[in-house]
């Protein structure tokens, strides 16, 4: 009897390389998409109690925009009522004051604003934001790394300037492109006189880390246009730059117009069925001018510059050190459980959570009542996920110390990665090759659970 293929089987990598190499992105494990109401909700104080506390993440998020980019498919909302951002701080002063209180004995080692766009608070909001941060976290942010996400048209020197006094070090800009064209056509509504003004904002208020964002696969975008903003960007030496592929995702701007000409055309087709496309070849390019502008690749997306600031700070490890999220659309991470509020992309879906939010009491913020919680097998998983998609990659001493095994043992999946030549294997160390690293779209949803990607799939987005 011939042998019937499981259609429902996990593809094998090799499967998986003859399809675009962007899949997804993996910058979180589980994705919150495989979240799911807790019943019944866990207690915070509880959840933490057997955690260590020691080197904790505090983000803040703020889910205001002055405008919805096309590609965004972030927890966010567009010009929000001025009530509802009042009422929103007043909310994430409750929910800090309670998640605090929760935690007990704890140090925080990392903080970040991010949303959203921070900025779109006024001076006096950020000061708010920040009062309430030295008031119930008891945290120094000159002494330890902090950053805030900024967008071109919310800079100021005020805000730059409280931002830098309040302990901020690091600023991230999303740019896209210093193309107004290509700008137009992701759905934003942008100019480069802007764009320069709030770099001279931000380097005026003496910022030691700027970080850039651009996108590559805009449409009508080429290899010369893609290099032309990296060289407009390299003007400014940004500590940091990020590149980032464009993923037209449902229910975006573009999500939406392109379900229309789908529509409209007749085609049916998914995204996985379209042939190769040239965002590769854009990486590829951008990659080799950051590398000779002597920037270290860090990941696939991350380049930093040689003259970045160290970070002298207490070590702060994402694969196993907690997350404490506060604000509507922040994740938290305990080792064996992961929580949030619900995920939105549509501003209606949006606009109902946070009202939802806004509408809670004190109590309700002393628990966590929506989520996942990780079994051994999710969090063998994360920490390989998160390990090798960076450079240096995964410590194979690390690994065994954490999960008493060697990963190649239980992940043996990853051998699949030296027949492909995308990783190389030392005695101590698991690193992708450069090849490796273009592909991390490609490898990081590989590395999913069959359970994860289940409950991926059957999550209504709205």
């Amino acid at each position: 009897m011939n042998a019937v293929a499981d259609p429902t089987a996990a593809p094998s990598l090799a499967e998986l390389l003859r399809l675009p190499p962007y899949q997804a992105y993996s910058y979180s494990y589980p994705h919150k998409t495989a979240y799911r109401p807790l019943q019944p909700p866990r207690g915070l104080r509880e959840l933490w109690a057997g955690e260590p506390r020691d080197s904790l993440f505090l983000y803040l998020h703020v889910p205001f925009c002055s405008y919805r980019c096309g590609f965004c498919n972030l927890f966010a909302l567009a010009r929000p009522e001025p009530a509802k951002v009042e009422r929103y701080l007043d909310q994430m002063e409750r929910q800090l004051r309670a998640t605090c209180e929760a935690l007990d004995e704890h140090r925080f080692v990392r903080f970040a604003i991010g949303g959203g766009t921070p900025s779109y608070l006024d001076a006096a909001q950020l000061r708010r934001l920040f009062a309430m941060v030295e008031r119930h976290a008891r945290i120094d942010l000159h002494a330890i790394p902090a950053g805030i996400e900024v967008s071109p048209e919310t800079v100021d020197a005020e805000k730059m300037r409280l931002c830098r006094e309040r302990g901020i070090d690091r600023v991230s800009m999303g740019i896209q492109s210093f193309s107004e064209a290509e700008v137009r056509a992701l759905v934003r509504p942008q100019q480069r006189a802007v764009v320069e003004q709030a770099i001279a904002e931000i380097g005026a208020a003496g910022m030691p880390t700027l970080n850039l964002d651009l996108i590559y696969g805009i449409a009508g975008q080429t290899v010369a246009s893609f290099l032309a903003s990296i060289d407009s960007a390299l003007e400014h030496r940004p500590e940091e730059l990020y590149l980032y592929p464009l993923y037209v995702r449902p229910l975006t701007g573009l999500g939406r117009i392109e379900a229309k000409f789908e529509a409209k055309a007749g085609a049916r087709l998914p995204l996985q069925a379209e042939p190769m496309d040239e965002r590769l070849a854009l990486y590829q390019a951008g990659r080799d001018r950051l590398l000779a502008a002597g920037y270290q690749q860090v990941s696939m997306r991350m380049f930093r510059a040689p003259h970045a600031p160290d970070i002298a700070a207490p070590v702060y490890c994402c694969q196993s050190d907690g997350m404490v999220g506060v604000g509507c659309g922040a994740r938290s991470y305990t080792s064996s459980l992961h929580y949030s509020s619900e995920y939105g992309v549509a501003r209606r879906s949006v606009a109902e959570i946070l009202d939802h939010y806004l509408e809670r009491d004190q109590a309700s913020f002393a628990a966590a009542d929506y989520g996942i919680a990780l079994g051994e097998e999710e969090r063998r998983r994360r920490h390989a996920i998160q390990s090798l998609l960076i450079r240096p990659g995964l410590d194979r001493a690390d690994y065994r110390r954490r999960f008493g095994a060697d990963c190649l043992e239980q992940l043996p999946q990853l051998r699949e990665l030296f027949e492909h030549g995308l990783a190389s294997a030392g005695a101590e160390l698991i690193e992708l090759t450069d090849a490796g690293l273009a592909r991390a779209d490609t490898i990081g949803p590989w590395l999913a659970s069959a359970a994860i990607v289940e409950r991926m799939r059957d999550y209504r987005l709205g």
